[in-house]
């Protein structure tokens, strides 16, 4: 793709054929957010963003990094010592895109009393035949 068709590229996430459409899922993902979210708090090696993010398998951790930085999220930083110490952290759209997930995430914390009796609500109704 040339620059000038680069520029002239129109994204639609509501298009299937859209690339924005991946750049979504690797982002929201329950992963991606997550390890963005928490790259925001500054830079990582391996193990302890793994720690971070608990829960999360080494191999989703690696898929899940490597999407992100090669979408541009993420920074990668490899040094050449035995053993080898690798540092990730966020460019400068990930440090944006992690912001407004942490805003994101900010409400939904703060909303969890609220969609936990919602939740309950809604059980009940159902286990009622409602």
């Amino acid at each position: 793709m040339t620059d000038v068709e680069h520029e002239a590229l129109v994204a639609d996430v509501f298009s299937a054929a859209c690339a924005s459409r991946a750049v979504l899922d690797h982002v929201t993902g329950r992963w991606g957010a997550l390890a963005l979210v928490a790259l925001h708090d500054g830079v990582f090696r391996f193990n302890a963003l793994r720690r971070r993010v608990q829960g999360v398998s080494e191999k989703m951790l690696a898929q899940t990094l490597q999407a992100l930085e090669r979408d541009g999220f993420v920074h990668r930083e490899a040094r050449p010592t035995i053993p080898p110490h690798v540092e990730y952290s966020l460019t400068p759209a990930g440090q944006e895109v992690a912001r407004r997930l942490m805003g994101l995430i900010e409400v939904l914390e703060a909303s969890v009393p609220e969609v936990m009796a919602a939740q309950a609500r809604y059980d009940a109704a159902k286990a009622a035949g409602a």
